[in-house]
């Protein structure tokens, strides 16, 4: 029988932006590997993001409503969702397109990921993932140093095969990568939820 898995980040709670990209299908096993590690997990989904992979495949994984729009919420009159940041401990966008990335970079929140981002008062962790041409393209590359300057944290994206056919860097990093990357910046705080008291 194999051992149990630590819950380690039990009483954390993680927000999860979907952008558009072949490489959402990984976020599926970092959400499960997440909530397997005792964190609590809500996830927020791009338009595009949908495109790729099902909503309900995330509220499977976490049993909770996920988030699509901006414009719609089933438990609350608060259109922004501001309120998913009040407790977050840390926001993982993964993957990171460059269209999000960019419009991040101009402050720009017109989506149910970018309001989040922009209202975040929590570590920002993103995974980019793009095709090479993208990744090496020196206004992408601003931007993302733009948002590093301003705190965001990134796993930087590996080379590999990628969705265009091609051999380069780009590819997301695996979610077990983006996972202990997570989990670092986790445990150098407590939980928002025990009230700013160490865990036992």
């Amino acid at each position: 029988m194999p051992a149990p898995i630590e819950q380690d980040l039990a009483n954390y709670e993680v927000l999860v932006a979907v952008c558009g990209g072949i490489a959402a299908y990984k976020t599926a096993t970092l959400v499960s590997r997440l909530v397997q590690r005792g964190a609590g997990v809500s996830v927020a989904m791009t338009a595009a993001a949908q495109r790729f992979i099902t909503p309900l495949t995330f509220e499977a994984l976490t049993s909770r409503h996920v988030f699509t729009s901006i414009w719609n919420s089933p438990d609350t009159h608060d259109p922004q969702h501001i309120r998913l940041t009040d407790a977050a401990d840390l926001l993982v966008i993964a993957p990171a397109t460059a269209n999000t990335i960019g419009r991040l970079a101009a402050g720009l929140g017109d989506d149910v990921v970018t309001t989040i981002a922009l209202t975040a008062d929590c570590p920002v962790l993103i995974a980019p993932a793009m095709n090479t041409r993208m990744w090496e393209n020196r206004i992408v590359q601003g931007n993302l140093a733009k948002l590093e300057s301003v705190g965001y944290r990134q796993v930087p994206p590996e080379s590999g095969w990628l969705a265009c056919r091609t051999i380069g860097a780009g590819r997301m990093a695996e979610p077990e990568t983006i996972l202990d990357a997570a989990a670092s910046i986790l445990i150098q705080s407590p939980p928002r939820s025990t009230g700013g008291e160490p865990q036992t």
